[in-house]
């Protein structure tokens, strides 16, 4: 596959979205914690559950309108807002976590939608098939490799696993600052 057509700022925002992925939780290590931990019963994990779905599809809606309107900006914010999601699932009670999952689903909606968007307006359509196979390949490597680690440091140490979690999410924020500044 050949990837010399792709603009800087292609690869630039692959790197920013595959940190998000990395430091994105995945649901199972989360209700495993729920229920470890007893921060909610198992009749209420599937609840949690379906609330962040019903805000992912909910902030998928707004985060396309709002991609529409005002563009890339938007993604910056998504991206910050849910960073915040790990702090209250980790170390919450039933209501922290439950905003927390909050959090969770609006992240999931953003990338379940915008995060893509933005990739047609950096590459060219006759790129654009091998651009969303990169993309996905490269965001899924990356969300894969983040989701071992986290599963190892649930064991280890659950301030390092939110820490990790944050930090690698927030670091994506700069970088996506620097696709925006190079324009659409």
């Amino acid at each position: 596959m050949e990837t010399k057509d792709f603009p800087q700022k292609f690869w630039i925002y692959l790197a920013a979205a595959s940190l998000i992925g990395a430091g994105y939780v995945d649901f199972p290590l989360i209700a495993y914690h729920f229920e470890k931990a007893f921060v909610v019963s198992d009749d209420w994990i599937p609840v949690f559950y379906a609330v962040a779905m019903g805000v992912d599809a909910l902030a998928a809606l707004i985060f396309g309108y709002l991609f529409d309107r005002i563009g890339f900006s938007i993604l910056i914010m998504a991206a910050f807002i849910s960073t915040f999601f790990a702090p209250l699932v980790f170390l919450g009670g039933f209501y922290l976590s439950l905003i927390g999952m909050i959090l969770w689903g609006v992240g999931m909606g953003a990338q379940e939608s915008i995060m893509r968007a933005a990739i047609a307006e950096m590459v060219s359509a006759n790129r654009r098939a091998s651009a969303y196979g990169i993309f996905n390949a490269g965001y899924g490597l990356f969300w894969f490799l983040g989701s071992v680690v986290m599963g190892i440091l649930y064991d280890l140490s659950l301030p390092v696993l939110i820490t990790f979690s944050v930090v690698t999410q927030l670091a994506s924020v700069p970088i996506f600052f620097l696709v925006k500044k190079g324009g659409k």
